[in-house]
């Protein structure tokens, strides 16, 4: 076993700080795994709110496990060490159950190389009873669980708080022929789904159903968890070896009311919901006894009903608050000065569309005259530092909308330069660009990404049209890790071999070849209504309702305020 390696997990350990301490016994050893770097895992709210829960259970020992940075990957080879937990450098493949836990489609290329480095066989056929074994839940397998489900014995198709106790009771408890058994009990806990009781059907080329084993159910459904039941998402364990490392993270507010076409949040999460007021503020004062920055979590924050008052709150404090990017309808007064006391210089805000078309047709519901009464309350506040966001590649989008979107930023950095003028001091607009990516469960999950010859055409143009313009910056999300993105939510188990060559050291080119694959098929087409996709196994949504609402947008039937 390696020294360094070992040596590095002390550092790790000794940065933490643990605000509620748990044993290490118990009757079941679980490594709960982020398929991330410990950086990033650290930093997800998500991550450590499954630690507590598991961690926190009676009769489980639970330790994590991350994705080796490139160095520590480097004395992992080196050495011949198998990848080991983070508190007792046990090897992975000596806990009784491996769990995933997996925010963003692209982590799903890393579980197939952590199982690799973890020395526990990549298929779940493949495993004996003698092998750990591999669950996985999280935002990603919320939305498609297909391209890594042959990789995975248990999928959590759901929230943490409502599924993770049962799991943990039928674990725990006898059951008989071993690990089918097992697999087969933990598939009747609602929102449990184990891939190896479904046999998918194709024909054409075209997913065309499943062979269903019995008794798992068709499809898994999911249940949303009552917020109020339970004690709101916060941070766990602080260090600041994270993204995050100087603030207390805690969540307000879960799943996103808007509805946008385009957007997964507010499909897959059910119901909006939001925490009580009084629980988060219980929790904040026990998170301002080690930060002095508090950051409000969820995928809606500024639609969180008491956002200006919660904001207000941790100012009068003496602390500062964090937010993530601002909704341009729901810019809160109180908010915003607790942000600028906070310290906050830039202000992010997402106007999404360029052209009021394109903003209809994603129903973002937003105007040109609101968008600028946003930017006119932040720079009345000497906030000249705005970054916005923008989606292209919408479907039907033209460089008509383009333009419109150029114009748009003219109009807000002309009123940044005459209000620095004023100040005698420079603001910067940042316009951050994204291609659209078709996911699962919304509207526009049948619409195929635009290819990547016209995207890179787009951001050609705006290139051109924005560099002749000073304090304004174009940063483009990378057009080929989006392309990568838009594969793994549309895809199906026959991406797994492409992924296993991928954790071998091939790229998704190489990958695609070697197994048949065209990932364009995948990536670019658009779905035919009555084709069955292959997250339909998921009972989220109703693929009824959001088929009208994909009609709806195609025939130009947006709303605006």
């Amino acid at each position: 076993m390696s020294r360094d390696i070992r040596s590095h997990h002390r550092t790790l350990l000794q940065a933490e700080t643990h605000l509620h301490p748990h044993g290490r016994v118990g009757q079941l050893s679980i490594c709960l795994v982020s398929p991330s770097r410990y950086q990033t895992g650290m930093s997800s709210l998500g991550f450590q709110t499954v630690y507590a829960l598991l961690a926190g259970s009676t009769g489980i020992r639970c330790e994590r496990g991350f994705l080796p940075d490139r160095e520590e990957l480097e004395e992992y080879r080196r050495s011949g060490t198998p990848l080991l937990s983070l508190e007792s450098s046990t090897p992975l493949a000596d806990f009784d159950l491996i769990a995933f836990s997996t925010s963003f489609e692209p982590d799903y290329l890393n579980i197939p190389l952590i199982l690799n480095l973890a020395r526990i066989p990549l298929y779940s056929s493949a495993r004996s009873q003698s092998d750990p074994l591999v669950i996985a839940g999280g935002a990603a397998f919320f939305i498609n669980p297909e391209p890594v489900a042959d990789f995975i014995d248990a999928i959590c198709i759901g929230e943490g708080e409502d599924i993770i106790p049962g799991m943990v009771n039928t674990l725990l408890s006898p059951v008989d022929n071993g690990r089918r058994g097992l697999l087969q009990a933990l598939s009747a806990i609602p929102g449990v789904y184990i891939p190896a009781l479904y046999h998918p059907l194709y024909h054409g080329g075209t997913l065309a159903g499943y062979d269903v084993e019995a008794g798992a159910p068709l499809p898994v459904t999911r249940v949303p968890v009552c917020l109020e039941q339970h004690e709101p998402s916060a941070s766990q364990i602080l260090t600041e070896l994270t993204e995050f490392g100087d603030m207390f993270l805690v969540e307000v507010s879960r799943g996103c009311p808007r509805g946008c076409r385009f957007c997964s949040s507010g499909f897959i999460y059910g119901a909006f919901r939001q925490q009580p007021f009084d629980n988060v503020v219980a929790l904040i004062d026990q998170g301002l006894v080690h930060r002095s920055k508090v950051g409000l979590v969820g995928a809606a924050v500024s639609d969180y009903a008491e956002i200006g008052r919660l904001c207000r709150y941790i100012v009068e404090k003496g602390a500062k608050v964090s937010v993530s990017s601002l909704r341009i309808d729901r810019i809160d007064a109180d908010m915003l000065d607790a942000l600028i006391a906070s310290g906050h210089k830039t202000i992010s805000l997402a106007p999404e569309g360029g052209s009021q078309r394109i903003r209809d047709l994603m129903r973002k519901n937003l105007t040109e005259a609101q968008i600028m009464d946003a930017c006119e309350m932040l720079i009345a506040r000497d906030i000249l530092n705005l970054k916005l966001y923008f989606i292209i590649g919408l479907p039907g989008e033209t460089d008509a909308d383009l333009d419109e979107m150029v114009r748009l930023v003219e109009t807000i950095r002309e009123r940044v330069i005459e209000r620095g003028r004023a100040n005698k001091r420079l603001g910067e607009i940042t316009v951050s660009v994204n291609p659209f990516i078709p996911k699962p469960f919304t509207p526009f999950q049948w619409c195929g990404m635009e290819p990547l010859h016209s995207l890179e055409h787009k951001v050609k143009l705006l290139e051109s049209r924005l560099r002749r313009l000073s304090n304004v910056k174009l940063k483009v999300e990378s057009l080929r890790e989006s392309y990568l993105q838009a594969l793994l939510s549309r895809g199906d188990r026959r991406l797994s071999p492409m992924l296993a060559e991928m954790a071998g050291g091939a790229n998704l080119k190489k990958a695609a070849r070697s197994c048949g694959i065209d990932t364009d098929w995948y990536v670019e087409r658009t779905i035919a209504g009555e084709e069955l996709l292959p997250w339909s196994i998921i009972g989220t949504a109703e693929n009824a309702t959001l088929r009208r609402e994909y009609e709806r947008a195609l025939a130009g039937e947006g709303e605006t305020v």
